[in-house]
């Protein structure tokens, strides 16, 4: 048979998009500024532990206390700088990671705008009367516009910046202006974006139990009761250990990463139940050398007392475990 009669196979046309480069340049210098406003804190927050030990009668400055403040603001200001430039870059690797950072920006952002009004209102309900001072006592109008100011400024940073973010490099036209940008494989391609962001919230958790044990804070619910010291250090070191290790399988699409955190989330969570069934969180802030002002300003709040630190477990674990159900689908069979 002639081969110069075989008609040649034309290439399929890519699909019809509009460039967003000049978006990815705005939203990366965004990301950039949101990145320097992070590393921010990381002073403020060093600060804040200053003045408090000035105070009269306070507590000696902990320094390891302000590890994971610091830990999390300045990785967080990495991250989101690098990020930034990414999208400068138009990589398709920033592209896919600021759409996870954004949703996860933006479902945190909606269950702390939910929840603001009423922590606010517990604070303000629990303020020491002015009385004893001479000063007079602060209106229930103020309040009431305190209360709804902080809720709009929280729906605005943790809402409605979320949802722009999310909005923009979820588009399929972003998504094909980075892939035609960037046309190299990368490591973000190697699962599906919904594993990946798992994977990401249990690398994220890694160093955090690891600087746990430095700080002294190394307190956790096993079973009835509460663990520190050395044992409370390896227990944040094992759990370390296990998000690691069900990360990267779950990176790799095993299934065995996904069992494993079933598994573990199932077994804090029971855990957790039997110890804050029998004992009060302010039993562990103490363990954690908390000041027992402190410890008293936050029992008058009522928010964790009782068995509600239990409901509260309960409430986070099972959006976690629908998602897990959820990302099943995309993993290998056994």
């Amino acid at each position: 048979m002639n081969d110069q009669s075989i008609p040649p196979i034309e290439a399929s046309p890519l699909p019809a998009y509009k460039d967003r480069s000049t978006g990815l340049f705005i939203f990366g210098i965004l990301t950039l500024l949101l990145g320097c406003l992070a590393g921010l804190f990381v002073p403020v927050a060093v600060f804040g532990q200053v003045m408090a030990a000035k105070a009269p009668d306070a507590p000696p400055m902990n320094h390891a206390i302000m590890l994971p403040s610091v830990a999390i603001y300045g990785l967080l200001a990495v991250a989101l700088v690098w990020l930034g430039i990414g999208s400068i870059q138009k990589r398709r690797w920033a592209r896919a990671l600021l759409l996870i950072f954004s949703w996860t920006w933006l479902i945190t952002g909606v269950c702390m705008t939910v929840v603001m009004p009423f922590v606010m209102a517990k604070v303000f309900a629990n303020l020491p009367p002015n009385g004893k001072s001479g000063q007079p006592d602060i209106p229930p109008g103020f309040i009431t516009g305190m209360i709804v100011g902080m809720t709009l400024f929280f729906s605005v940073v943790f809402v409605v910046l979320p949802a722009v973010w999310t909005f923009f490099y979820n588009s399929r036209h972003v998504k094909a202006t980075c892939e035609a940008c960037d046309p190299m494989t990368r490591w973000t391609d190697a699962c599906p974006l919904p594993v990946l962001a798992i994977c990401l919230w249990t690398w994220f958790c890694v160093p955090m139990m690891v600087v746990m044990p430095l700080t002294g804070l190394a307190v956790m619910p096993c079973f009835g009761v509460f663990v520190s010291g050395l044992p409370g250090a390896l227990f944040c070191l094992v759990i370390a250990a296990v998000w690691g290790v069900a990360g990267w399988w779950l990176y790799r699409l095993d299934v065995r990463g996904w069992w494993l955190i079933l598994i573990a989330i199932v077994v804090f969570m029971v855990s957790a139940l039997m110890t804050y069934a029998h004992h009060d969180i302010s039993e562990l802030y103490q363990l954690q050398g908390l000041p027992q002002a402190q410890i008293d300003q936050i029992q008058k709040m009522g928010l964790f007392t009782g068995n509600r630190m239990a409901w509260f477990t309960i409430l986070c674990s099972l959006p976690f475990l629908g998602y897990l159900l959820f990302i099943k689908k995309y993993l290998r069979k056994e």
